[in-house]
């Protein structure tokens, strides 16, 4: 995913920010087997969110879960994150896949997280403010020639700063600031898997633009990718900027049991 190459901004985090809860219920029981559809209609009927309404059930299905994690870029991403869930790991763990999994299905939010608030990291400029994120998306908007009325601008901005704080990205209720960089070994090795398993290979998955997500520099990158070889998540060699990277696992499922190991 890049810049350059953004499909068209929506509005969905008005209806969803992370979601954190009520997604990874919906994980845990998702099925592969049965159509997604019949999945939808019965957990809105049984309220399985157990939310004050059906049209909100309805929401978190349609604009967050669906789109995200069933039918998204990431196909059937769910899994991923199954996997590391029926292995009971750790919150520390688990949120930083969800966060890239929701990041890659929402434009927006990549694009403002990796270019905006990395940036401002770097900078060592850690306030975030709605104000700003509203100027920003209306920057955007223009580029693509389209216009949001103002209530939906700032809607939307609020929900990029809220489900970044969900996330760990940013902090603070009312005031928000940048927060201090962190991600578990494990979250990381499980990521690097997962793009591996895109198609990213070698430099190309230490250059990433995707560690922008985590407000990694990529000095960083390259000493998690150290780290990691050095307990057995995966292979890294490099020398120059020939790299070589290989995994033990072939599946989300026995990436899980490798994370696993480490963590229990």
């Amino acid at each position: 995913m890049s810049a350059s190459a953004t499909p068209l901004y929506n509005a969905r985090l008005i209806k969803g920010g992370a979601l954190l809860g009520d997604i990874r219920l919906l994980v845990r029981g998702w099925q592969a087997e049965e159509p997604p559809s019949s999945q939808k209609d019965r957990g809105v009927r049984a309220n399985v969110l157990a939310k004050p309404s059906r049209s909100r059930t309805v929401d978190v299905f349609e604009q967050t879960f669906l789109p995200r994690f069933v039918v998204g870029p990431i196909p059937e991403a769910w899994r991923l994150v199954r996997a590391l869930e029926d292995r009971n790991l750790p919150l520390e763990v688990l949120r930083p896949v969800y966060y890239w999994i929701t990041a890659r299905s929402e434009p927006i939010l990549y694009d403002y997280a990796t270019q905006i608030v990395w940036e401002q990291a770097q900078r060592g400029q850690t306030t975030v403010r709605v104000q700003d994120a509203a100027a920003w998306i209306r920057q955007k908007l223009r580029a693509q020639h389209r216009v949001w009325s103002d209530t939906v601008v700032v809607r939307v901005a609020q929900g990029l700063l809220s489900t970044l704080r969900d996330f760990g990205v940013v902090e603070g209720r009312v005031k928000k600031r940048i927060a201090p960089a962190h991600l578990a070994i494990e979250a990381f090795a499980f990521v690097a898997f997962a793009l591996h398993l895109l198609g990213v290979t070698g430099a190309r998955l230490v250059d990433h633009s995707d560690w922008r997500l985590f407000l990694l520099a990529p000095t960083a990158v390259e000493r998690l990718f150290f780290e990691s070889h050095q307990h057995h998540l995966l292979t890294y060699h490099a020398a120059g900027r020939v790299v070589r990277l290989d995994f033990a696992a072939h599946s989300p499922e026995g990436m899980a049991d490798v994370v696993a190991a480490r963590t229990h």
